[in-house]
């Protein structure tokens, strides 16, 4: 059983979303945390198109984030909002998936004109799924070099505010973990 699921929402192999998400999941992994990636480009295609929520693949995913006590969502910002193959993704996953899990989403977008697209789309896409939203993190291109694998985040106050967000949900997950324990 994994702690903490990543879900990409990103279509492109090689994208700031995924070199931030690989970036959080190393560290929390070396907090000693168990991780799992998970990527929109793991599902076939044809799943997706279908609409196939009964697939093989679509059940081991649901089983995943069902069983995590914490999920970390990332997506590029495409038409001022979360991916499209994102969407066709969550569409398939039951309604309830993220229900009193603690949610941090990401978004990665050009500018700071799509800043808006987290409260806008993703956060109310995670919070129709029943998950407890965090802040979030929203990154300019230009605050990430998706080359470096070891910290891609290249802006001081971006790494800052991240660390900041991911002290907060792993502090969500010691906190449940201790009310389940009482």
């Amino acid at each position: 059983m994994s702690e903490i699921v990543v879900l990409s929402g990103s279509p492109s192999e090689v994208s700031r979303s995924n070199a931030v998400l690989k970036y959080i999941g190393s560290t929390l992994e070396e907090k000693g945390f168990s991780v799992t990636h998970i990527s929109v480009r793991d599902v076939p295609q044809d799943v997706l198109f279908n609409g196939e929520f009964n697939s093989l693949v679509i059940q081991k995913i649901t089983s995943l984030i069902k069983e995590a006590k914490g999920v970390i969502v990332g997506t590029p910002v495409y038409k001022s909002s979360y991916s499209g193959v994102l969407k066709a993704l969550v569409d398939l996953l039951p309604q309830d998936i993220l229900e009193d899990k603690a949610v941090l989403p990401l978004m990665t977008g050009g500018s700071s004109s799509h800043l808006l697209a987290m409260e806008y789309t993703l956060k109310p896409l995670l919070a129709s799924l029943k998950g407890m939203n965090l802040k979030g993190v929203y990154f300019v291109d230009s605050q990430i070099d998706k080359r470096n694998t070891a910290n891609p985040i290249v802006h001081t106050n971006a790494l800052e505010r991240l660390t900041k967000q991911v002290e907060y949900f792993t502090k969500s997950i010691s906190k449940k973990q201790v009310k389940i324990l009482l």
